[in-house]
């Protein structure tokens, strides 16, 4: 059948914009306010459950014009460059209604598997405490835009303030904008990940590709103008002038570039202190996604430890922690892509000798195929973490339907300002 092109562009065309008087019925999971109207949903950004707000409308999304009726938990943002900034969606939001909205998160995916259990206060990071932040560089003329990219936008804010990442971060801002400026290409980015570690900042540049080798000197020379313990590109060390380490439960580990690590001391200490309570007596333990042994070391001064991990990097700075530590339960580690091969029920028992205790803490996509391996398993005890309440729920409905009981879910919040929560929950299998 021929189709005309007129009908054609017609339903590819955009809505038309148009401003409309909102009522926002609820946030969604992400944070955003929304109401429902003859057309369907609209979420406004920036906005409260319960307000009036004037808002230019295409489609499902809206850009806040106004707040014509404001909440009684509205509050003003502590950053400049709020609401330009693609980094933080909730400085608006009062302390008390900040907590529960996080805590609401976990309820409602729990909820949603069939899940009715007591989920504790968020605990909630202090600001200026986020000690990693990503920034891209990108040449606008004849000036380098050193920031962060504005939310569904490639356009980027010029950073000059950040309540949110670590001081010593901010304060490295104008050097690295400067020799991002010496390195840029003309056209494209940069990515900037900047680590605080006990031995000085710790970067990682991406996106330099074969320029790299033209840009050495440059690069060599910045890193120790702005008194760099480490300069990677692409992976490759360009210079490493003190190794980059990381305190991991009184044990110094060499971190790998832009590896995985918690965004805050404070919630890698809390997430330690619950896995101590919900691993208690145990002897026999595996962390499962261990990275670089957050929680290896903790669990290893009372139990012997089997690190799992898909990382070399990762295992590698976990071993090098190995040979600087004293006073642990005996560290093994095995590299295994735990989402293909998972530990299964028979290995976690190793005919009664096995595990009787595990922690996991996986990326977002959760450990479903782990979660199946547990719940068959005579595993005591487990500590799950997660940074998505949706595939948390998922794995937690496993592990109940396999006959564990939950004893505690605890938000962690070391994601200021943002919609995402950390969650940890303590488990025991039911005599």
């Amino acid at each position: 059948m021929r189709v005309q092109r007129g009908k054609r562009c017609a339903m590819s065309k955009k809505p038309e914009a148009t401003t409309q008087t909102l009522r926002i019925e609820r946030l969604a999971h992400k944070g955003d306010g929304v109401t429902k109207t003859d057309a369907g949903q609209i979420f406004v950004p920036y906005t409260l459950e319960g307000e009036l707000v004037s808002a230019r409308v295409q489609g499902p999304r809206a850009e806040l014009q106004g707040v014509l009726e404001p909440s009684k938990d509205r509050i003003a943002p502590i950053c400049k460059h709020y609401g330009k900034c693609g980094g933080c969606s909730l400085q608006h939001m009062a302390p008390e209604a900040y907590r529960d909205f996080k805590r609401q998160q976990i309820i409602e995916a729990l909820s949603s598997r069939g899940i009715e259990t007591p989920v504790e206060d968020a605990l909630v990071c202090d600001k200026g405490s986020r000690r990693r932040a990503v920034f891209a560089a990108v040449r606008a003329g004849h000036k380098v835009l050193f920031g962060y990219h504005t939310a569904k936008s490639n356009h980027l804010v010029d950073v000059e303030e950040c309540p949110v990442i670590a001081p010593e971060i901010l304060k490295a801002v104008p050097g690295l904008r400067k020799l991002a400026g010496e390195v840029l290409p003309r056209k494209g980015e940069l990515k900037f990940t900047v680590t605080t570690t006990q031995s000085g900042l710790d970067v990682a540049i991406s996106g330099l590709g074969k320029l790299k080798d033209k840009f050495y000197l440059q690069l060599s020379q910045g890193a120790v103008e702005n008194d760099l313990a480490r300069l990677t590109v692409d992976g490759e060390t360009i210079i490493e002038i003190r190794p980059p380490l990381l305190d991991m439960s009184g044990v110094a580990v060499p971190i790998p570039a832009g590896g995985f690590i918690q965004a805050a001391l404070s919630a890698e200490t809390a997430m330690g202190d619950l896995l101590s309570e919900g691993l208690s007596g145990c002897k026999r333990v595996a962390d499962l996604f261990c990275g670089a042994g957050t929680l290896s070391f903790r669990a290893a001064q009372f139990a012997n430890v089997h690190g799992v991990e898909g990382e070399a990097s990762s295992l590698k700075a976990l071993d090098a922690g190995l040979r600087r530590a004293k006073g642990l339960k005996k560290v093994t580690t095995e590299r295994r892509d735990l989402f293909r091969r998972p530990l299964v029920a028979q290995e976690l028992d190793n005919f009664g000798k096995g595990y009787d205790g595990v922690v996991f803490d996986p990326p977002r996509a959760g450990a479903h195929a782990q979660a199946q391996e547990l719940a068959k398993s005579p595993v005591k005890k487990i500590v799950a973490i997660s940074c998505n309440p949706a595939s948390f729920a998922r794995d937690m409905r496993e592990l109940l339907d396999g006959g564990y009981k939950i004893k505690r879910v605890v938000p962690v919040d070391q994601f200021l300002y943002s919609p995402h929560v950390e969650v940890v929950a303590l488990l025991e299998r039911s005599a």
